[in-house]
């Protein structure tokens, strides 16, 4: 299984502070690499990753502003879509665009929606779908004009976010600062409660940051510690009384939440999107409406067991589980598209298949070749537009690069070999009576095909000797 991993480019995979969906696609590529599939991490050329990395663009551009973003995104996409037949499947994580690029192959596309950022985007959801396939990240984000082929929540890697049976004195605020995200609802909630609130995350609104969070910042009794990486969040997070996520939309997920509770910290949530999926009431913490339920829920966190919200993450919010579901989902896909296109040295697309004429564009791998082979009804040549060939033809060996064409007569023994560090394509221009695979004959496969081919030419004589001069006339 070849999966092409779509991740966006807005940070660098995995991120160093922010990006949640980076920070997914992440754990997700390195969860699939263990499993032994080959995925090409398609990010910003600054990631770190187990798997082939494949980037045009330098880094993220919310981390370089010099880059812009729309001309990097569109680079970024079209990089993975014009080499996109030589994956059994593409995941995609970079929203809507992507999905106006699967004309130019045949390649499934499956994309995770990680929320709608605006009702304005639903209409390209809506064009493709029944051509695409949808992942919901939980169950209160599905649309009920769209078809999905499953839900799958995220997964965090429980090894980042260690246990931390202490409960700590502060409130924490664990999010972009956004009027989404209710940073302000957050301020409220721990000056009437009257505990001390760190906030991290980053400043996704200026103008609302600067009205509603930074003249409260005066003392110790709020304080706002930026956007941090993984060791200060790990030590935020442990570290809190409780996280306070009053969230003023439909939170698709919520990361932050999960991370929380897998340090054994307790959550108070106002009850939206996707927080009575991810919250037991009672148990991992409360979920609340208003602010002032909110404080109320706070006075009855000490009757939370923090090793209950540990014990809850490691049921339902492991990296292994969301890996294992997206495997399921992957194979579901690839059983309703198999391909015949792809083989073990490369994959090629027909062009033109005539009673008499087919043409195919043919890719060969770097370091690959096809076996040893003959064909009696038909007739080839192949003309290289990329790479560089050599080329049997009985006890001949010929090189060829781009530019280049040969000429493989029927009753030829042939075969093609990659010497190079590229991709080879080379166009087919098959001539005779018939096309079909009975009529290959291999003596050498680097693949175990040859003793298969003599096998079955065998049982079809065997069978019937004229089978195929049949089927020149049928």
């Amino acid at each position: 299984m070849r999966v092409a991993m779509l991740s966006p480019i807005a940070w660098r995979t995995p991120p160093r502070h922010y990006g949640p969906w980076e920070s997914v696609v992440s754990l997700l590529t390195e969860g699939l690499v263990r499993r032994g599939i080959e995925v090409t991490l398609c990010a910003t050329a600054d990631s770190l990753t187990s798997a082939k990395l494949k980037a045009v663009c330098p880094s993220g551009y919310e981390e370089d502003r010099a880059l812009d973003p729309k001309v990097w995104e569109c680079l970024h996409i079209s990089e993975l879509f014009e080499c996109a037949d030589q994956f059994d499947l593409i995941h995609n994580h970079f929203d809507f665009l992507p999905l106006t690029y699967m004309g130019m192959t045949a390649t499934p596309v499956l994309t995770t929606i990680h929320g709608f950022s605006s009702p304005k985007i639903l209409p390209v959801y809506k064009k493709y779908n029944g051509r695409a396939y949808y992942v919901a990240i939980s169950n209160a984000d599905r649309h009920s004009e769209l078809d999905y082929i499953a839900t799958i929540h995220h997964g965090i890697d429980l090894d980042a976010f260690p246990f931390k049976p202490e409960q700590g004195e502060y409130l924490l605020f664990f999010s972009r600062i956004h009027p989404d995200k209710g940073a302000r609802e957050a301020i409220e909630i721990a000056r009437k409660a009257g505990k001390r609130l760190l906030m991290a995350g980053i400043i996704q609104d200026g103008d609302y940051f600067e009205a509603e969070v930074k003249p409260h910042l005066e003392g110790d009794r709020v304080e706002y510690v930026g956007s941090v990486g993984p060791e200060r969040r790990k030590d935020l997070l442990g570290g809190a009384f409780a996280l306070i996520h009053p969230v003023n939309f439909e939170e698709p997920f919520g990361l932050s939440v999960v991370e929380a509770m897998a340090c054994g910290t307790p959550v108070v949530a106002f009850s939206r999107g996707s927080m009575p999926e991810l919250v037991v009431e009672g148990v991992t913490g409360f979920l609340v409406t208003t602010i002032d339920e909110a404080v109320k829920a706070l006075g009855r966190i000490p009757s939370i067991p923090r090793i209950a919200c540990r014990r809850w993450v490691e049921k339902k919010f492991r990296v292994e589980r969301m890996v294992e579901d997206y495997i399921r989902v992957y194979e579901r896909i690839l059983s309703e598209h198999r391909r015949e296109d792809h083989r073990p040295w490369g994959f090629y697309r027909t062009l033109c298949d005539e009673p008499h004429q087919k043409v195919k564009k043919i890719v060969v791998y770097p370091g690959q070749r096809l076996s040893l082979q003959r064909h009696r009804y038909r007739d080839e040549h192949w003309f290289l537009v990329q790479g560089l060939a050599v080329v049997t033809r009985n006890s001949e060996e010929i090189r060829l690069k781009a530019g280049q064409s040969t000429d493989i007569p029927r009753g030829t023994w042939h075969r093609v070999m990659n010497p190079g560090s590229e991709e080879l394509i080379f166009i087919e221009v098959q001539t005779g009576d018939y096309f079909g695979e009975e009529d290959i004959e291999r003596i050498e496969d680097d693949y175990g095909r040859a003793a298969q081919s003599r096998n079955s030419q065998a049982l079809r004589r065997q069978s019937d000797p004229h089978q195929g001069r049949r089927a020149l006339s049928g």
